[in-house]
């Protein structure tokens, strides 16, 4: 492990012998070395992480409750039942309502779609809803990406004459409700698929009523939806959603959903490049600027469109809102850090309040000033001595678990490891910022300083990194949680030149080793910054990708940590 400005190095390193073995069952020389470095010792896990096919999905019978849910949505489609999709405003729920309401309508169902809003409703399944469901004449709701605390709504749905689907991902933290529920994260759920997300286990139910044996036909259809709903939510990128995600991918570059063809055009993206990387910076935050600020119509009707000019004119205003949504991102960070300052957290999670927010943006606030501490956030819109709060977590610390510890101090929340949302009287708010603290100081895992993973040192920049090598990294993609990007390390570089771009917000430089000269870019960082100065020796970690222009390919370190050395 080496000592860098800010963090430490954890060099994982490689086995040679596992190294020079899947060298000679035939891969490429720098996916060989990676693999070794992430354990990867036997060709069942070597397969695990370079292939996606569809017979690596398990049958969605081993969710617990599966077989009842299909029965159920079967009866409704040979009855023409009308069917109502009870979703969440985020794009994991948004896409998975899109999803379960375009193929029951495929059957000849009539179905509606119902999103609530985030700032008058709240999260979750909604008594007021259920009752102008059923006066539509409703006899089905099915609930997508929520609906496991929703107990006694699922009485209240019985009582109005309506039966219930849940599926969900969430953490189970009570009393489950007394329909089929499908959840992976149920306690007495076999599945293996354990970390789906909410539009994974839709796709999943539809799966089975439509029948196994048409799961490829099915996601060459919405696996598009799967894959933004999966990488939105910040899903690993391991076992199913590994399939999803590759196999979405290609559907959506081929452009054949409207709505999403559409939305790149807006935000200038080439869908044909288009990521995950991409999803997560230019298609999700647009769709999510819906449910931030109460459009959630218009990502619901961009995702089903099936006209390109309604597509185009949707995509347009998805944008807009995506601007506002900045404006008051920006801020709200900026009086969060105001707090801050005047008050700064020590080493303790952050739990700010203020009545002035806007709870649609809480959530991405939270991740920013999370971001920037390295500590858990929670920001706190508060209005009629009631708060209503988004939470992050940071350096593995699980914030649902840390909030189930303080489940006396709250009116209600829900969520997982990652993200979690709670409803919190104003009066308690200081005696839960309190109770944080002192959990996350007895936490293990809080106490770790934070680190920069890194797979392995480069000792012969010359052979591994070429652009035939590093296009090879491509039978990894798609990179995520639980599948990180490679990033790879070469120490005692010399920088040979150096380069400000972007009027010095980034900086480019040339390195050598061992008679190999390397670009090298270091994205938000000035010269200045790094302390890149020509002639001087560095430690370096970095991305490897090949950078292609007019026609040129050659080899380009992205650089996510830059250590000068002395003498």
């Amino acid at each position: 492990m080496r000592k860098t400005g800010a963090k430490e190095w954890k060099v994982a390193g490689y086995s040679r012998e596992t190294a020079v073995k899947l060298l000679k069952n035939g891969l490429n020389p720098l996916v060989a070395v990676l693999l070794a470095s992430r354990g990867a010792d036997t060709p069942e896990k070597v397969r695990a992480l370079t292939t996606a096919s569809v017979s690596d999905v398990s049958s969605p019978l081993l969710l617990k409750d599966m077989e009842l849910a299909a029965a159920r949505v079967r009866r409704a489609i040979d009855n023409k039942e009308r069917v109502a999709v009870y979703g969440d405003y985020d794009v994991d729920g948004i896409t998975s309502s899109c999803l379960v309401a375009d193929y029951l309508r495929s059957k000849g169902v009539v179905c509606d779609i119902y999103i609530p809003e985030r700032l008058e409703d709240g999260y979750g399944v909604k008594d007021s809803a259920l009752e102008t469901m059923a006066k539509k004449g409703v006899s089905l709701v099915i609930t997508v990406d929520c609906g496991i605390t929703a107990a006694d709504n699922k009485r209240y749905a019985a009582s109005l004459g309506m039966d219930m689907v849940i599926t969900d991902h969430h953490e189970v933290t009570g009393e489950m409700p007394e329909s089929p529920v499908v959840d992976p994260r149920r306690p007495d759920c076999a599945s293996p698929a354990k970390m789906l997300a909410g539009v994974g286990v839709a796709f999943k139910l539809i799966c089975d009523v439509e029948g196994e044996d048409r799961t490829e036909e099915l996601l060459d259809k919405y696996g598009d939806l799967v894959a933004v709903g999966t990488i939105a939510d910040v899903m690993p990128m391991t076992g199913e959603n590994r399939v999803f995600v590759r196999k979405g991918i290609e559907l959506l570059r081929s452009g054949k959903r409207p709505g999403l063809r559409e939305l790149c055009r807006a935000a200038d993206a080439d869908i044909k490049k288009l990521g995950p990387v991409g999803v997560g910076y230019v298609l999700a935050p647009r769709i999510n600027a819906a449910g931030r600020l109460g459009g959630t119509d218009v990502a619901v009707d961009l995702l089903i469109t099936k006209d390109d000019a309604e597509a185009a004119r949707l995509a347009e205003r998805l944008c807009e809102l995506n601007s506002e949504r900045r404006r008051i991102e920006s801020a709200m960070v900026s009086e969060a850090l105001a707090m801050l300052e005047s008050d700064p957290p020590g080493d303790k999670p952050i739990v700010l309040a203020s009545s002035s927010w806007h709870q649609g943006v809480a959530g991405i606030v939270a991740s920013r000033v999370s971001e920037k501490f390295d500590l858990p956030a929670i920001m706190i819109c508060v209005k009629d001595g009631v708060g209503r709060g988004s939470c992050r977590s940071s350096g593995g610390y699980n914030i649902f678990e840390a909030l189930y510890s303080c489940r006396d101090l709250l009116m209600s929340f829900g969520g997982h490891e990652l993200a979690a949302g709670i409803t919190v009287e104003e009066k308690n708010i200081p005696a839960l910022r309190k109770a944080l603290g002192v959990r996350y100081s007895a936490c293990s895992a809080a106490k770790e300083e934070p680190v920069l993973p890194v797979d392995f040192e480069v000792i012969k920049p010359a052979e591994l990194l070429t652009v035939q090598n590093i296009k090879a990294l491509g039978a990894l993609e798609p990179y995520g949680v639980g599948n990180p990007q490679p990033v790879l390390c070469i120490t005692g570089a010399t920088v040979e030149d150096v380069l400000p771009l972007s009027d010095g917000r980034h900086t480019k430089l040339w390195l050598s080793k061992r008679g190999a000269v390397f670009e090298a870019v270091f994205f938000s960082k000035s010269v200045r910054e790094l302390g890149a100065e020509k002639g001087i020796r560095a430690n370096v970690a970095f991305t490897p990708q090949v950078n292609e222009f007019r026609g040129r390919a050659i080899p380009q370190l992205n650089l996510c940590d830059f250590v000068p050395l002395d003498g």
